[in-house]
């Protein structure tokens, strides 16, 4: 039997499909001790499979495990275990996320480009004002993706039907991807929406042409405080910048001093510096910035345990039977 820990909620119907899986042995972890507390040893012994958010404490006692599937997009937890070097494979959760937050980044750039937080304001003060940036337009303008997983496919396959140019910055092919989760009818599967497409040495050029600029890269230590002073002073002055991926990829104090000295427009933040982001942070005030407690795509979806579950029963069925995973993570970015 193989033994497979399930440390995240799924549903029933989902957990009884993965019982009648022939050789699965299923254990369940109360989801509340996530990451917190050791698991007890004679749980552990002989686990193959662990589905989770945050490892166990004492994950480096798992001397058998074999696959680590997470319930998050980004991965960067999993570097304390050196999984590689453990010949440990490991999954994501990508697609899981990806409608939420490609309709939350819709929603920024229409709340950016019309000043809509503006307009808010006027209305509590009583203020009758029809300035011309109150009746903007997106259509016609350029979306910068810097990354293109399903993410940032997603985010093209809306912004291309409201009428943006599409500009790309990544390290891979733009191509088919059949090895991802994804929504079906959603993202850009064989890759034919961007307008055009810049490598890692065109950074700067991809960004002097945008109107917007998305961030859909994953966090790891090359990608963090990717986006500083160099880049931001590269984008236009009446640029945006829009981060729902991690907060560190950006430089926290170039970005202070890109909205308050007018290097670009404004942005929409949904990942931070810290969390919770401190009351008193200045990023709370500025006029220019739109904030949102990390919640452009959550666990407390609607469609969360669903579309979580279709990946935990792919991927437990597909390790039992030796085919190929979905999202399954490089190790050389483990």
């Amino acid at each position: 039997m193989t033994k497979i820990i399930i440390n995240i909620p799924i549903k029933t119907d989902v957990l009884e499909r993965i019982r009648a899986l022939p050789n699965a042995e299923i254990v369940l972890v109360d989801p509340a001790n996530d990451g917190v507390a050791p698991f007890p040893p004679e749980l552990i012994a002989g686990a193959e499979v662990l589905v989770c958010h945050l490892p166990p404490v004492n994950q480096a006692e798992m001397k058998d495990l074999k696959l680590v599937q997470i319930m998050s997009a980004g991965f960067n937890q999993l570097g304390p275990m050196k999984l590689a070097q453990r010949g440990v494979r490991a999954c994501n959760a990508g697609g899981v996320y990806n409608t939420a937050i490609g309709e939350w980044t819709i929603a920024m750039l229409v709340n950016l480009t019309r000043d809509l937080r503006g307009l808010i304001r006027n209305q509590e003060g009583g203020v009758w004002d029809r300035d011309d940036r109150f009746a903007a337009e997106i259509r016609g303008r350029t979306l910068g993706l810097w990354g293109y997983g399903g993410l940032g496919r997603e985010v093209a396959r809306l912004a291309k039907v409201m009428g943006l140019a599409m500009h790309v910055l990544t390290r891979s092919p733009i191509g088919r991807r059949d090895d991802t989760y994804a929504v079906p009818g959603t993202g850009d599967p064989d890759g034919s929406l961007p307008n055009r497409v810049f490598g890692p040495e065109q950074d700067l050029e991809f960004l002097g042409g945008l109107d917007f600029l998305v961030l859909a890269m994953p966090l790891n230590s090359a990608n963090t405080g990717r986006i500083g002073e160099r880049e931001l002073r590269a984008m236009k002055p009446t640029a945006f910048l829009l981060n729902p991926a991690r907060g560190p990829l950006v430089n926290e104090a170039a970005l202070l001093r890109a909205l308050s000295e007018g290097w670009i427009a404004g942005a929409a933040l949904d990942t931070h510096f810290q969390y919770p982001m401190p009351s008193d942070h200045p990023l709370w005030r500025m006029p220019n910035v739109i904030m949102t407690p990390h919640i452009s795509g959550s666990d407390k979806g609607p469609h969360f345990l669903d579309r979580m579950g279709e990946i935990i029963e792919h991927n437990v069925a597909s390790y039992l039977t030796g085919r190929p995973l979905w999202n399954e993570i490089s190790s050389a970015a483990l």
